[in-house]
């Protein structure tokens, strides 16, 4: 029995593609179209959305 794909939509580019397969959520993905770094924030229904900024903690 396979497991069915997922397909998401880059919310930068508008671009359409496959997630790769046991994608969790929280994953971090780049799209393949313009490259944007992507967070997944849900699988059902599929919801991505840009990846929040690294920013330095100073030890804090």
């Amino acid at each position: 029995m396979s497991v069915p794909r997922l397909n998401g939509t880059c919310p930068e580019c508008a671009a359409d593609f496959a997630l790769p397969a046991g994608v969790m959520v929280n994953e971090l993905l780049s799209c393949p179209d313009c490259g944007a770094e992507l967070e997944v924030l849900g699988l059902d229904p599929v919801e991505l959305a840009n990846a929040p900024d690294v920013q330095e903690d100073w030890g804090e």
